[in-house]
């Protein structure tokens, strides 16, 4: 029997798809490049209202849209619960009507959402990706991406819509639970690792939001960004070059806001020039739902919807998410002459290829046998869930040694989110983006109350437990029985924070900004009586964003912060009460003082950091980036460079001693920082360029060395080219971005290097070394390619 040579695997991927382009016809390379969501009618869809009511209206059914094949299957498990078996069978079903009602019988790419986990119905939900970053643990991100892509493609899916590279700039946006906090360097790091997990499992991984996206105007979602070339590429494109040119990553979404009025979606410079001439990105550019519709009705620089089609397909999009609203038109732009074939031709073959890499058009592929109904939950996902949630836990105050609870005789436990679970789960799991608007708001898998976490944990206390209010509105009429409960005990475990939800159906989530950085709701009346009480008061914050604490923190006894710790949050929280966990999360983000200081972020210089002489407000934070407490205590010292001098493309080594002097075993994120005293433009007084975290038993310790090359000193010049500058740089070494104990400088000597596009050292090196005999490590976490430290192995 012949064989189609797009279906032999023989041939080398560019021959079959050459192969394949050429015997298309111009309406099937257009359906390529389109998308299909079959969105069922389940709950209160009004939260979507502004996103898709323009495009509901004479839809095809799935079976006559399909005709000439599809692109893209959006979201065939994450739109409805339903059972493994029920979404196999779906997808199965989906797949058999769209190669046997085309042409050419080309499989569709399935996507789905997977930022807390995939979401779908009884699915492990992971940590919110705010919590990854105060992991400052790169090697559990990718256990964890890796098992999400091994769950996503046992099922039959490819491609993931995640992760969220977004640096946050403003503590009011809703979306900053979805990020991995302020700094480009953690988020890149963190981000290769997720998108080398994922793919590594096979499963396309999608950066998005391209580009800038969380540093709009007031934090408002979908606002106008107002920042310069120079800031955008020192910061925001930051981890997504690192995600592209360290991870491999296959696909990149592009951001809903407009940079300086240009829309991301309509940027030849930012989707071409940058992406895939600079940088060597060779996958596929996905828009984010419904950008391309927005080219016209939001960002006005389409006048039709055929305009917004051709305007993106020149700039590099290559799929219209999530379903096919605008591409159908490029037909008829074709014939009259307003796109060039080669152009539609280009999209497609990027499109073609991922479906031969994917094995979609292999011989052996079978619609009718595509996905496995597996376990989505295993115990594995979950023992995974519950170590990340524990690495990301952030202890901020430990007055008198409060923590760990000595196993008191009565505890009171407060707050909403001592009893609503949900308070654990992100925007993006599917419990809050999809069971939240039923009528029975449960969750998709199995997520102990905190209240039930401590009744596990302290068996023999007396637990009263109170929700004294809910997360939102202005009910204050149980504070009254929060009040007797904490008078009536040993010490108040006061759990309060956010709800996630869409479009303002929660505290935080996608279009849940906020107005200031107050505790939502009546949450601050009940902190604040539960303090006036006189009992110990241990504050637990679970929360997707940060919020102001300079109102109670020298009155509460502990301050614990949890930034959304998904479906094991309550045992992790529950274990760093009692001690069974030692915390070790760093703040990936600042802790503001005042409801309406918005520090947005530590890398900033001096007309920004100080304030005395110059404002009456203080932009510093309460607690800074980085910062975090633990049972064990850290003690750093020996700090030594390699050279005093180096070139313009030379290395430095960095090495500092740190020892557990605690009476505990521990972890402590050993991190450093680069400051530029004297440069040709306005620098940051600091920022980070390495990190590491080294578990120590009591009494131990290690040497921990940097390999910081001279292009991690590099900005952007006058004249906008990337250079790394002759003089001084001051290196500090500690445990935060302002607990810095050991400080040392070295010098770049010769003339200004030119730095090329695309080619500088992104990543710093880190190798630890135990001062026990036969116990030498190399930790390399912070995802570098480069060799260990000299005499390491």
């Amino acid at each position: 029997m012949t064989v189609d040579p797009w279906r032999d695997p023989s041939l080398s991927t560019a021959q079959r798809v050459e192969a394949l382009l050429a015997d298309l016809s111009p309406e099937e390379k257009i359906a390529q490049l389109g998308s299909y969501w079959k969105r069922p009618e389940i709950g209160d869809a009004e939260g979507f209202a502004p996103m898709q009511s323009t495009f509901d209206a004479d839809r095809d059914p799935f079976e006559e849209a399909v005709q000439h094949g599809l692109g893209h299957i959006t979201r065939a498990y994450g739109s409805a619960p339903q059972t493994a078996v029920e979404g196999v069978e779906n997808l199965r079903r989906m797949q058999r009507a769209v190669t046997e009602g085309s042409p050419h019988a080309i499989p569709a790419i399935a996507h789905e959402e997977c930022l807390t986990g995939l979401m779908a119905h009884e699915a492990t939900t992971y940590p919110a990706a705010i919590a990854w970053g105060a992991s400052f643990a790169p090697e559990l991100i990718g256990e964890m991406a890796g098992r999400i892509g091994a769950d996503m493609r046992a099922l039959g899916t490819h491609h993931g819509l995640s992760p969220v590279l977004d640096i946050v700039r403003d503590y009011r946006w809703g979306r900053i639970e979805e990020t991995m906090g302020e700094d480009p360097y953690l988020t890149g790091i963190l981000a290769t690792e997720y998108v080398k997990g994922l793919q590594g499992a096979g499963v396309i991984a999608t950066l998005k939001h391209f580009a800038g996206h969380a540093a709009s105007r007031a934090g408002r979602n979908h606002a106008p960004v107002s920042i310069g070339m120079r800031e955008l590429h020192e910061i925001d494109l930051v981890p997504f070059e690192m995600a592209v040119r360290r991870g491999g990553a296959r696909s990149v979404m592009n951001s809903y806001a407009d940079l300086d009025g240009i829309a991301p979606a309509a940027s030849h410079w930012l989707l071409t020039e940058l992406l895939r001439e600079t940088w060597g990105f060779e996958g596929t550019v996905v828009s984010d739902y419904w950008a391309v519709n927005f080219l016209q009705s939001m960002h006005r620089v389409a006048g039709t919807t055929r305009d917004a089609a051709v305007t993106t397909l020149r700039a590099g999009m290559d799929v219209e998410l999530p379903e096919t609203s605008t591409f159908p038109e490029l037909l008829d732009a074709i014939a009259a002459g307003e796109l060039e074939t080669e152009v539609l031709d280009t999209a497609v073959r990027r499109v073609l290829r991922q479906k031969v890499e994917l094995g979609l058009l292999d011989p052996d592929f079978d619609p009718a046998t595509t996905g496995e109904a597996i376990d989505l939950d295993p115990a594995e996902n979950r023992d995974l869930a519950r170590r990340l949630a524990e690495e990301s836990i952030v202890l901020l105050r430990n007055e008198d040694r409060t923590l760990p609870l000595a196993a008191p005789r009565r505890i009171a436990l407060i707050g909403p989110s001592a009893v609503e679970p949900r308070s654990f789960l992100g925007c993006y799991s599917f419990t809050n983006h999809v069971l939240s608007r039923l009528e029975d708001q449960g969750t998709s898998v199995p997520v102990p109350s905190l209240a039930e976490a401590l009744a596990d944990e302290f068996p023999d206390a007396d637990l009263t437990t109170v929700a004294g209010t809910d997360f939102t509105g202005p009910d204050t009429a149980g504070i009254a029985a929060a009040v007797t409960a904490a008078e009536a005990s040993d010490v108040a475990v006061l759990a309060v924070g956010d709800i996630a939800g869409l479009f303002g159906a929660g505290t935080s989530g996608e279009g849940c900004d906020v107005a200031d950085l107050q505790l939502p709701g009546a949450q601050h009346e009940l902190v604040e009586a539960v303090l006036a009480t006189g009992t110990p008061v241990v504050l637990v914050l679970v929360t997707g964003r940060p919020y102001a604490l300079g109102a109670y923190t020298d009155r509460c006894s502990a301050i614990v912060q949890a930034f959304m710790p998904g479906e094991e949050g309550g045992s992790a929280l529950a274990g760093v009460l009692s001690g069974r966990v030692n915390p070790s999360g760093r703040l990936p983000i600042g802790i503001p003082g005042g409801v309406g200081g918005q520090p947005g972020t530590y890398l900033a210089p001096v007309l920004a950091w100080v304030s005395d002489g110059i404002s009456n407000v203080d932009p510093k934070p309460l607690f800074p980036f980085g910062f975090g407490l633990g049972y064990a205590r850290f003690e750093y010292s020996e700090l030594r460079l390699s050279a005093d001098e180096i070139a313009a493309d030379g290395t430095v080594e960095i090495t500092a001693r740190v020892t557990n002097v605690g009476d505990r075993d521990g972890k402590e994120v050993v991190q450093l920082y680069l400051s530029d005293p004297v440069a040709s433009v306005v620098r940051p007084l600091k920022r980070l360029v390495g990190f590491t975290k080294v578990a120590l038993a009591a009494g131990e310790s290690a040497e921990v060395t940097f390999q910081l090359h001279a292009d991690r000193t590099s900005f952007l010049g006058e004249d906008h080219r990337r250079i790394v500058e002759p003089g001084e740089f001051r290196v500090r070494v500690g445990a935060s971005s302002e607990d810095l104990t050991l400080e040392d400088s070295f010098h770049v000597v010769g003339g200004i290097r030119v730095v090329g596009d695309g080619e500088r050292v992104l990543e710093t090196p880190v190798g630890v070394r135990p001062d026990a005999p036969g116990r030498i490590d190399v930790s390399v976490l912070a995802g570098t390619a480069g060799a260990a430290p000299a005499g390491v192995e």
